[in-house]
């Protein structure tokens, strides 16, 4: 039986530690502690190395009553900035930050759901299959620590992933490849006062570059583009010789992520080589993205699962890249579910302790579907 107070506790304890992107050690340092005080055999990865962070992925090997299906849960222990010194606040049925940092439920949420799940099992003597858990490193900076990820130590047939937002019962089936671009405009240097004529400005450049570019913002109903940062020149009395921008694209579909890869590339190099400059860039597939069709066999598991919980099933397309995208790449088939964080990335996050309690009750069906099949 899921333990509500110590679910709350759990929570609280985990997102006041200090974790953000490579800076994960003393969450993986006391999530090792947690696994081996319950039991587990756990280990540590060499990912954090490989990436220049202090700390890699934490992995535990849990053997049920036969050994398949074999599920993988995974979260992440990396919060984003503000992320310094968090001090949650409960406010009744809301965990709250105090308006100076994130809370962080993005994503001890879903280590805690993890964590109380398996030991309300063990607690209830209810039989499961092997389960694989992975809490990795430096998510938000890049899914890192999936990527680097051995998949070949955790052999499951499914992965749940828990780390999405939403009614608890919402499952995000669908995310875009992602790609992200930089392009650096190429001018001509001058005295801005003596004479401007003789210079080409950068900054001009990509700014006409910019306000005509083709399909930015929401293109369409599964594809955006953004701009997200502009830099150019050295000081206020010369015309700016280079100008760089960084951009990203995303879309469900990889042939229209790709198109439109190529087309907003080709507008800024002929918007540049037509006013007499030039541009060099570099682009970057961050990410693939994944589609879970409705009759694949991980869905009818949530079926299931959503059967013997009483919760309803939300199958949805989600914006965003999560270690699901790294995960379905890599051969196993793999959703991410909602632990009910809302408002995340911001001063605002927030999360509610019955979500908490729902999203466990979730995962326990889920890994009960499992060991039913």
């Amino acid at each position: 039986m899921i333990n509500r107070q110590r679910l709350i506790d759990e929570f609280i304890n985990l997102v006041r530690i200090d974790s953000l992107t490579k800076q994960e050690r003393k969450m993986a340092d006391a999530l090792m502690a947690k696994l081996k005080g319950m039991g587990f055999e756990a280990y540590e990865d060499d990912t954090g190395t490989k990436i220049g962070g202090n700390a890699g992925n934490i992995i535990c090997h849990v053997k049920g009553k036969k050994r398949n299906p074999a599920l993988l849960l995974m979260a992440h222990m990396d919060t984003v900035l503000p992320g310094i010194s968090k001090n949650p606040v409960i406010d009744g049925d809301i965990i709250k930050t105090d308006g100076t940092t994130v809370l962080g439920g993005d994503d001890a949420a879903g280590i805690v759901v993890i964590l109380e799940t398996l030991k309300s099992l063990m607690e209830d003597n209810t039989p499961f299959a092997d389960l694989y858990i992975v809490f990795t490193v430096a998510e938000e900076g890049g899914l890192y620590g999936a990527r680097g990820l051995d998949l070949s130590k955790t052999p499951a047939d499914y992965a749940i992933i828990l780390d999405e937002g939403g009614d608890i019962g919402t499952v995000a089936v669908k995310a875009p490849y992602y790609n992200r671009f930089t392009v650096n405009f190429k001018g001509r240097a001058a005295h801005a006062g003596i004479e401007p004529e003789k210079g080409l400005s950068a900054i001009m450049l990509a700014s006409k570059a910019i306000a005509d570019m083709p399909n930015f913002g929401r293109i369409d109903a599964e594809s955006t583009s953004n701009i997200g940062t502009i830099k150019g020149g050295e000081v206020r009395n010369i015309v700016a010789e280079t100008c760089s921008i960084e951009g990203e694209i995303r879309s469900i579909s990889e042939e229209k992520i790709d198109k439109f890869t190529e087309e907003i590339i080709n507008h800024f190099k002929n918007t540049a080589e037509k006013l007499g400059g030039s541009i060099e860039y570099d682009i970057e597939r961050m990410y693939p993205g994944f589609h879970i069709e409705e009759t694949h066999e991980i869905i009818q598991l949530l079926k299931r699962a959503s059967q013997i919980s009483d919760i309803p099933l939300n199958l949805h397309a989600t914006g965003g890249g999560s270690d699901t995208n790294i995960i379905n790449d890599a051969g196993i088939p793999a959703v991410n579910i909602s632990v009910g964080m809302s408002s995340v990335h911001s001063t605002d996050e927030y999360i509610r302790i019955s979500d908490l309690e729902e999203a466990c009750q979730f995962l326990t069906a889920v890994i009960k579907a499992a060991y039913e099949k």
